[in-house]
């Protein structure tokens, strides 16, 4: 596949053969509790049980192994706040391949620790995903590096797309799907799944009204930039990218905003009633189907629960006693 190509059905059945020895299919569990909460049918899919606690590793390990000789040679290079670092990384330590991650000066340390531990370099640049990713381009250019692009790679979203695969197989009369966007992989790769096996399925992107660049892009149907504050740093980015909303106008069916408090009591509400560690950009689609209970009443809705990797400090400020 080239850079600009939109994934389809195809990409992500040949991505679910090349990942299906190195990763297993993650639960989908539902919870009387959340149903109760929010008067619909609800199912999260438990991405924060993959390997590196995040969804994204489905992309790398399907981007990596098809690397060819000469760019293992080179090796890789990547920015991130966090998990697609550990994708990153995760598939570069399967296939012998060295990889940089560049990540913001205040990255969460669970996910820089992951990083480390499997092997990759981690190089600290920025206030925030975007100055990472600015400096990370140049050193591409500068060293010879294989860059991998957060959201413009379609063998990422083909990847992280073999998520809906697996809710759909599982729960077949699924009628919407939520999905948090940061760079909009995971709501691209579901609406290529879902629009191709049932036109019906809906899918819904949510985003933090902190960091709102991809749901303004998605509603402007040009790439926006905007500023970021949003708790959730798998939420966090300035900008939009081009090949996931070129998927996102053609197949999303709407997208939501959630505040900060709305992301901090979904975050708690779902280690509470599911008793898994969630990050707070892993609670997104909770937030969202809780924020509107007459539109998702009575509906069967799969929730993606993207990751996992929240930090001690995280966790203590959602229950600090802090508003929200």
């Amino acid at each position: 596949m080239t850079a600009s190509r939109v994934p389809d059905l195809a990409d992500v059945l040949a991505a679910r053969q090349r990942i299906a020895s190195h990763l297993q299919p993650t639960p989908l569990y539902r919870y009387p509790a959340l149903d109760a909460m929010t008067r619909a049918r609800v199912w999260v899919k438990h991405e924060n049980h993959q390997p590196v606690g995040a969804f994204k590793v489905r992309g790398g390990v399907n981007l990596v192994s098809q690397l060819t000789a000469d760019e293992r040679r080179r090796g890789v290079i990547a920015a991130s706040t966090g998990n697609h670092g550990q994708s990153v990384a995760y598939a570069a330590d399967l296939f012998g391949v060295r990889a940089v991650i560049c990540v913001p000066e205040q990255a969460n340390p669970v996910k820089v620790e992951s990083m480390r531990a499997l092997g990759a370099e981690v190089v600290f640049y920025g206030r925030d995903f975007d100055e990472a990713r600015e400096h990370c381009e140049k050193q591409a250019t500068e060293h010879g590096y294989r860059y991998i692009h957060s959201g413009n790679e379609p063998s990422l979203i083909a990847g992280v797309a073999t998520c809906t695969v697996e809710i759909l197989q599982a729960q077949p009369d699924t009628e919407v799907i939520v999905v948090p966007v940061g760079g909009g992989s995971g709501a691209a790769g579901a609406c290529v799944v879902a629009k191709a096996v049932r036109s019906s399925v809906e899918v819904i992107g949510v985003q933090s009204g902190a960091a709102p660049a991809a749901y303004r892009s998605w509603q402007a149907g040009a790439l926006v930039e905007d500023t970021t504050s949003t708790f959730a740093e798998g939420l966090a980015t300035r900008t939009a990218f081009e090949l996931p909303q070129r998927i996102l106008r053609n197949l999303l069916d709407d997208f939501v905003l959630v505040s900060e408090d709305a992301l901090k009591a979904a975050t708690r509400l779902m280690i509470e009633k599911t008793r898994n560690l969630v990050e707070p950009a892993g609670a997104a689609a909770l937030a969202a189907v809780l924020g509107a209970p007459q539109r998702f009443a009575g509906q069967k809705v799969a929730i993606i629960c993207g990751g996992g990797n929240i930090s001690p400090a995280q966790l203590a400020e959602l229950w600090s006693g802090e508003p929200g």
